[in-house]
């Protein structure tokens, strides 16, 4: 009988259990999260954002939901995303997306995990029932090999102590590519095309993705979630396109 070769997933999970781990950005040994502690501090971290929908507010701004927020009804509970999608958070998530770095992916969840945490000790966090990773279309996810949602929720999963559950909500419509379309067409693109499991009992869950700049595609999610009788959902991504400028780094 042939043997299946295993995973690229796998691989790439056994060669970081089995040799010393280096920093993803600069090559430095560096710690279980794989990202030493001085590229850490140079990260674009987000730290004044909307607690609404996690776009960066002004230094200077005095109220703790946007604009935007406050003129409108949100269609999720909350969104909240660690860290400004610019250089080198677009590369790492570019490396995880389109180059089956599962290893970056990895990072993104770790940092990500990171940023819930200290979110949780001040008291701005509740933990959700479980965590969804936004699903790919089983054609998809067959070209590429791997689901960079999923490779990001794993270590977040453990991390939080939150159970993972990528089968309560499927993909059903193999949407073209979102990078090269506008704000309208995100939404059509999306819409309908995800379906929860009639068997979902959560009543709070946090969808997890690697990059918000939209929202249609998390949105159309909540939509279907909320349908199964999901009545909270937040989204945690590991960062975000902004419409203003307000990040830290020391």
């Amino acid at each position: 009988m042939l043997c299946q070769p295993m995973p690229a997933a796998k691989v790439d999970r056994l060669l970081a259990a089995l040799f010393p781990r280096r920093c993803i950005l600069c090559g430095q040994l560096a710690g279980a999260l794989s990202c030493c502690s001085a590229c850490r501090r140079d990260l674009p971290w987000i730290t004044s954002p909307c607690s609404q929908c996690g776009d960066v507010l002004p230094a200077d701004y005095r109220e703790s939901v946007c604009g935007r927020c406050s003129a409108m009804a949100p269609t999720l509970d909350r969104i909240i995303s660690a860290l400004v999608y610019e250089y080198p958070v677009d590369r790492l998530v570019a490396m995880a997306k389109f180059h089956a770095r599962v290893d970056s992916a990895n990072v993104l969840g770790k940092l990500l995990a990171n940023y819930l945490h200290a979110r949780l000790d001040n008291g701005d966090l509740r933990l959700p029932d479980l965590i969804l990773p936004v699903p790919l279309h089983p054609r998809r996810t067959a070209q590429r090999g791997f689901n960079q949602a999923m490779e990001i929720a794993l270590p977040l999963a453990k991390a939080l102590k939150v159970p993972l559950c990528p089968d309560d909500c499927r993909r059903i419509r193999d949407t073209p590519e979102q990078t090269s379309l506008d704000a309208s067409s995100r939404l059509k693109n999306t819409r309908n095309a995800f379906r929860a499991s009639e068997e979902i009992t959560a009543k709070h869950v946090a969808v997890v993705d690697d990059v918000i700049t939209t929202g249609s595609t998390v949105k159309s999610m909540g939509v279907a979630l909320r349908e199964a009788g999901v009545r909270e959902v937040q989204v945690w991504t590991a960062a975000r396109t902004v419409s203003r400028r307000s990040t830290h780094r020391t």
